[in-house]
């Protein structure tokens, strides 16, 4: 009788080891998120006022520095729930204005061009890098968060369902096809 007690227990507090440690890494996963949100937030940032302020350098045509202003003054203004449609507003409207490498070469042909035209580029090649690690992380913990232990237990607690970053990232064929 006390051997099967024993036993118990120990199955017991097995058990207990086990939904701790996947508590412990659902939290891990959910830190994750928040810290590559918060780099997918400041990369999305410095694209839009990189955009913002070479719309407002004079180097670029007056149609196309009032798209690109528009764009990326609309995007670091948005809401949550509107940030993405934002965001694939601003990457449409650097396509438009760098569609040819014309442009490009305008823009670094003018008084201190070439450094803006790099931070652009540099700015462009980053937001997709940081939004596909922001969704890899949400696409882990989803995985996580569906299996029947997590959901019986309530292991993520109060946690928000995680949400991936959609969005239109892709960068001007004009930026995207040059060396930094």
């Amino acid at each position: 009788m006390t051997a099967t007690l024993i036993w118990i227990l120990v199955a017991f507090v097995a058990i207990g080891l086990y939904l701790s440690w996947t508590a412990g890494r659902l939290d891990r996963l959910h830190a994750r998120i928040d810290a590559s949100r918060a780099g997918l937030d400041a990369q999305l940032l410095r694209r839009a006022s990189v955009a913002q302020e070479l719309a407002t350098s004079g180097v670029l045509d007056p149609a196309a520095s009032i798209v690109l202003y528009e764009a990326a003054h609309a995007a670091r203004q948005a809401e949550e729930e509107q940030r993405e449609v934002a965001e694939s507003e601003l990457s449409q409207a650097l396509r438009a204005v760098f569609a040819d490498a014309q442009q490009v070469e305008a823009v670094r042909a003018a008084p201190g061009g070439e450094e803006a035209a790099r931070e652009l580029t540099e700015a462009v090649r980053r937001v997709p890098m940081a939004r596909r690690f922001h969704n890899d992380s949400v696409r882990a913990a989803r995985a996580l968060r569906r299996h029947r232990k997590v959901r019986w237990f309530r292991l993520a607690g109060h946690a928000p369902f995680p949400l991936a970053f959609e969005m239109d990232d892709e960068p001007p064929a004009a930026l995207a096809d040059r060396p930094t």
